[in-house]
């Protein structure tokens, strides 16, 4: 097998039709995840004035399906035409976001929201297979940058323009247009090329990891569970990424205990205003933002420096929001100006520990192994975004709001600590992260 490029694969990013195409059809489908959100929000919270619990479920529709069949959803993507798998989720997306203009009841919220996400998650390790079949692997971490950066442009733009949306022209209008953004984005993905574009997916590899991906790729069919099982058991081979793993879905277990209560830190301020919330929301966007273009940057430092203090920035701006908020006697323009400027860096801090592991994964993930290990990652990474909120609830519910950010910023300043305690193997895990011989089950 060749480890020679096509000539598409060699130009600049800038100039790769596939690459700018994809991210196109990424921007306009990411925009969709979140612009219906404060729709939903309205429609539910003040229009149909749902109890909390009620809100509660809202958001339990949409993250439980990733949480459940994320590494299902991530098999379909390696076995499947990742560029119609793309589309098809698209086109369910135009359906079902379409009926929310009807629902007249919180369960047909209920129902839409469960199945919206069921195609959410498939698009997601689909986009990220196919990103791997038309990028060269020197240049897939400016890609994953690249990706990274839409993706959290679209959390910041997508809900304010919902929001506007919502003033200006009513909640029927804003879905709407949501899911005019999902037709968009699949007649855009009709450009890109069906199958993979780079002949090999790893390059300037060694003669055997080489092998491994043709091996991988060409082997006889599993089972849908023997595949999908073999997605988890991939990213326990690779020991460094596997770790690293566990200590990001760590940080944002520990993230959430703080941040799912930080409305109620707020109201410990005195006369605190109510749009602070909005821009604290807004400035930890752009500093994570502002990561991502920036992370790529730091060529010398490897991905584990990187999340480690990442990590550690997180810890010390949440303990010290908190123990702020606990001394500081009012809320005044002096107060708003702090708390934005320390969400920024939290913002930072979360773009650097959570783009680097993402580059990592891309580059020691072989091309078709690449939708299930993203899948598997997704569904635990969202099982900390619903545990966290359970236990800082629990938190400020038994020994208040102050205590519970101080805390985690303890633990995420020790987990930080740990990240870097492990920075000293990172490149001899990498140098053996592929082992042919333990990740290939059935050959």
């Amino acid at each position: 097998m060749t480890s020679d490029l096509s000539f598409e694969g060699q130009r600049p990013l800038k100039n790769n039709r596939s690459f700018v195409t994809l991210m196109v059809a990424q921007a306009i489908s990411n925009l969709g995840d979140w612009l219906h959100l404060l729709a939903i929000l309205t429609l539910v919270g003040i229009r149909w004035n749902a109890t909390p619990w009620e809100i509660t479920f809202v958001t339990l529709s949409a993250a439980l399906p990733i949480l459940l069949t994320g590494p299902f959803a991530g098999t379909l993507a390696d076995r499947l035409n990742r560029k119609w798998l793309m589309i098809i989720a698209d086109g369910a997306r135009i359906l079902i976001v379409g009926a929310l203009i009807f629902a007249d009841q919180i369960w047909h919220v209920y129902i839409l929201l469960v199945l919206k996400s069921l195609f959410d998650v498939i698009f997601s390790p689909a986009k990220n297979g196919k990103l791997k079949e038309i990028v060269p692997q020197e240049q897939l971490a400016h890609a994953v940058s690249i990706s990274s950066i839409i993706e959290q442009m679209s959390k910041i733009i997508g809900p304010a323009l919902g929001g506007l949306l919502v003033a200006a022209f009513g909640i029927t209008w804003c879905f709407v247009l949501d899911s005019a953004s999902f037709l968009i984005s699949g007649i855009i993905l009709l450009w890109i090329p069906g199958t993979r574009v780079i002949q090999s997916a790893i390059h300037n590899v060694t003669e055997v990891e080489e092998e491994t991906e043709e091996r991988l790729r060409n082997r006889p069919k599993n089972s849908f569970w023997k595949d999908t099982q073999e997605g988890i058991r991939m990213l326990a081979s690779f020991p460094y990424v596997g770790t690293s793993l566990i200590l990001l879905a760590s940080a944002i277990l520990f993230l959430q205990f703080a941040d799912s209560q930080t409305v109620v830190l707020f109201r410990q301020l005195p006369g605190i205003s109510s749009d602070l919330l909005g821009w604290c929301v807004a400035a930890s966007g752009v500093g994570t933002l502002i990561a991502a273009m920036s992370v790529r940057k730091w060529k010398h430092a490897g991905h584990v420096l990187k999340m480690g203090l990442g990590t550690i920035l997180m810890g010390l701006v949440i303990g010290g929001a908190g123990a702020i908020v606990g001394i500081w006697p009012h809320a005044g323009l002096g107060a708003n100006l702090l708390l934005v400027s320390l969400f920024a860096l939290a913002g930072v801090g979360i773009g650097f520990a959570i783009v680097p592991f993402q580059i990592l994964l891309q580059e020691q993930t072989p091309e078709a192994m690449t939708g299930r290990v993203f899948g598997t990652v997704g569904s635990v990474m969202t099982a900390s975004n619903i545990m966290g909120p359970v236990v800082g609830g629990f938190m400020v519910t038994s020994f208040g709001v102050v205590p519970a950010f101080v805390c985690s910023g303890i633990l995420l300043t020790l987990l930080g600590l740990i990240y870097l305690i492990k920075r000293k193997g990172e490149k001899a895990d990498l140098n053996g992260s592929i082992a042919p011989e333990t990740m290939i089950a059935g050959d």
